[in-house]
């Protein structure tokens, strides 16, 4: 689950975000604004970034058995995902992507 501030009538109230099954609440990391050689880049050239910190992750899916299905990712992880996975949505001033784990093609491991 992850907290956003929105203005309701003049005042600031926190709302939580809770992803449901195996869907995942990334906030997208900030797109380079150089080269490698040091070239500054315009914001139509940036290319968007694929990846993201997991912010908040669901239970995950329920099998056809019947057995929950956890997702792989957790909180706090640094995560590369399909490039036309997600949904982009804008909650209060924040910018999130909720997609789903199959949408996760792999976790950065510093």
């Amino acid at each position: 689950m992850t907290t956003a501030r929105v203005e309701e009538g003049g005042s600031a109230v926190s709302v939580s975000i809770k992803p449901l099954e195996d869907r995942i609440v990334i906030q997208q990391l900030e797109a380079e604004t150089t080269t490698a050689s040091g070239l500054v880049l315009p914001d139509t050239a940036k290319e968007k970034p694929q990846e993201g910190k997991v912010l908040a992750v669901g239970p995950g899916r329920v099998d056809d058995q019947g057995n929950r299905v956890p997702v792989d990712v957790k909180v706090g992880d640094v995560v590369i995902y399909s490039k036309y996975g997600g949904t982009e949505i804008k909650y209060g001033a924040d910018e999130y992507i909720i997609l789903s784990s199959r949408d996760v093609l792999a976790v950065v491991e510093k």
